[in-house]
């Protein structure tokens, strides 16, 4: 085992370096998405309107396809990070959160509606000056 560390050392700092990258990136983007979140957006029994949902269809598609295959990416890089250097659920989270499947939204009304993640969330929110998140979970939770 220790011959593969060895074989593979210029892997071994990629994964490293790639590692710490997105962490770094992580602790920058987290804060801005949470700020940049309507104040609304969980009250909602249904998801807000994505920007591109109007665009054509020709537009659109593509956009989607990428968007959940940069999140089938980020879930499997975190399955990795797992085993190798990295911070693995984190990644994972993020890769969810890029994908679009059948029960995301209230999956993720249910994390939020937990008081740790709602006080934290707000915390972050008063720290960038933006309002708290209101919060409505009585219609499905």
């Amino acid at each position: 085992m220790f011959e593969w560390f060895y074989n593979n050392e210029t892997l071994l700092w990629w994964l490293l370096l790639t590692s710490f990258i997105s962490f770094i990136a992580t602790l920058i983007a987290v804060p801005v998405i949470l700020a940049r979140l309507p104040e609304d957006y969980f009250s909602l029994p249904d998801r807000h309107r994505m920007p591109w949902s109007d665009r054509h269809p020709v537009l659109r598609i593509p956009l989607l396809l990428v968007k959940n295959l940069l999140g089938l990416t980020f879930v499997f890089a975190g399955i990795l990070m797992l085993a190798l250097p990295g911070q693995g659920i984190l990644t994972i989270i993020i890769g969810l959160a890029l994908m679009d499947f059948p029960g995301k939204y209230h999956a993720e009304r249910w994390i939020v509606s937990r008081h740790s993640v709602l006080h934290l969330i707000n915390w972050i929110r008063r720290k960038a000056a933006k309002p708290a998140l209101i919060v409505n979970f009585d219609d499905d939770i």
